[in-house]
């Protein structure tokens, strides 16, 4: 039987650990892309990574490139390439010149990987994800955003670390926009299967909230020269997984919603079941009004972003 192929595009820590999860889960063969500026590296890191498959006794291929041929016919991939993030700047700072590095890795796919799911994980995340799909062409199910998975990650986290607990026993769910707007859904938020509510009162919960949605931040200025890597690529590896086993998880990811939840045409974190297709299908919750109103605050916040990113695309 043929193994999935995998495809990176980005080579640098998010790409290149998310290779490394992706290989010792053995999900499939893998592709690791950069820009022709980067020359050999891509190529290194790929070796490095194949020497370690007899040590830790995971059996995938790996490949480092700069030629997009080498990607033809991948299953899924991963779009991690942009500038990351630094001490004092914003997701959005990104937007002009990640757009652009966005559109042209968009077009090169749309040549080599017709048929492939494509995952986004550049930042600003929903702006990013939204020119993929148009620079593409793509089925809305086959081209989404990495955010959610990582964002409840980081919530999960934060909870089980207030009330020391295992992550195990944690679910949690959030929605919107990837950044500070983004929803945590008390109603689905539970500490084996007890309301999270009835275990941390409203402002301590408030207060681990404004955490998770800092929490990319709060790395970037501990780590001072660069962005999170670690959980961002397993997140990635998560997806991939969902996608390569057709697993149907039902995991919040970045999907375009057009008449659900009344979004009307943009891309923002929802809950999804992931499968083999891509976005196989989006849950739509019953919120509650307070819940609502954070959901429309960001899916406002995401269409100003995109408008911004479009009229410095057409400039």
């Amino acid at each position: 039987m043929r193994r999935a192929k995998i495809s990176i595009i980005g080579a640098g820590n998010v790409g290149a650990t998310c290779a490394h999860w992706c290989a010792a889960a053995e999900l499939g063969d893998i592709v690791l892309l950069d820009i022709p500026q980067t020359e050999t590296m891509p190529a290194g890191k790929a070796l490095d990574l194949m020497q370690a498959s007899p040590i830790m006794g995971y059996d995938a291929n790996v490949t480092g490139t700069t030629d997009y041929a080498d990607t033809a016919d991948s299953d899924v991939i991963v779009v991690t390439a942009g500038i990351p993030r630094k001490p004092g700047m914003s997701r959005d700072d990104l937007l002009a010149t990640n757009a652009k590095i966005i559109t042209s890795v968009g077009s090169e796919i749309k040549k080599t990987s017709p048929n492939a799911v494509v995952i986004v994980v550049s930042n600003p995340l929903d702006a990013m994800v939204q020119q993929m799909w148009k620079v593409t062409g793509f089925d809305k199910s086959k081209v989404c955003g990495q955010a959610g998975v990582l964002d409840t990650a980081r919530y999960r986290t934060f909870l089980a670390m207030e009330l020391g607990v295992s992550i195990e026993d944690i679910s949690a769910l959030l929605m919107g926009g990837h950044g500070d707007t983004m929803v945590p859904i008390p109603s689905c938020t539970s500490v084996g299967g007890i309301p999270v509510t009835q275990l941390i009162d409203a402002g301590r919960l408030e207060e681990i909230v404004d955490r998770t949605r800092k929490g990319g931040a709060e790395i970037v200025s501990l780590l001072k020269t660069g962005s999170a890597y670690y959980a961002p690529s397993a997140a990635c590896a998560q997806m991939v997984e969902a996608i390569v086993k057709d697993k149907k998880r039902l995991i919040p990811v970045a999907a375009l919603c057009e008449s659900e939840y009344g979004v009307g045409g943009y891309y923002v974190g929802v809950p999804v079941i992931m499968g083999k297709e891509g976005v196989e299908k989006i849950i739509e919750l019953k919120l509650t009004d307070t819940e609502t109103s954070a959901f429309e605050n960001s899916v406002n916040a995401v269409k100003t972003l995109v408008a911004s990113m479009n009229e410095l695309l057409s400039a």
